[in-house]
Parts: C-alpha cells; structure tokens; sequence
C-alpha cells in the first residue's frame, strides 16, 4: 500500500478518536421513537422535532436524545423550560 494511503489511513483514525473536533452545524434524522417517527433536525444551534411533546415546550426526549448521542460533536445545549406553570 502507498505509504501517504497508510499515513491518511492513521490520521483518519486519530480524527475518529477525537469527535470532540467536529461541529455539526446542520442534521436532519429520522428518530423511531416508541410512539412512531419523527423527523428531527438541527439548524445553525437550534433543534427542531415533528413530535407534539416539542411544538409546546420546543424541547423533547428526542432532542435531548441526540445531544447526547453526538454531545460532543453538538455544541448547543437545549435548557429545560421554566416550569412557571406547574
């Protein structure tokens, strides 16, 4: 094999162990969540999800899921609401 193949092979490698150099800026997946799919997406720091849950409180299981699933390659945290009205 080529050696500059070998050396790209061994950086690649070395990149992969180091998500934390990754940002990603804009995603879109399908989530099979327990009560059927949903799309969620991320754009320019902010989450979205089809989910009910999200178009009220514009956080659910779903987005939280992802942050931590690609935490750290996601550098926006979603806060939990102000349960004001509980």
């Amino acid at each position: 094999m080529n050696s500059s193949m070998v050396n790209k092979i061994a950086k690649a490698k070395q990149y992969a162990e180091e998500p934390g150099r990754v940002t990603f800026r804009t995603l879109e997946v399908d989530f099979d969540g327990d009560n059927g799919l949903h799309r969620v997406s991320l754009h320019e720091d902010h989450w979205h999800c089809s989910c009910d849950f999200f178009t009220t409180w514009q956080i659910c299981c779903h987005t939280m899921a992802m942050e931590r699933i690609l935490e750290p390659m996601v550098k926006t945290k979603q806060g939990i609401p102000e349960l004001a009205s509980v």
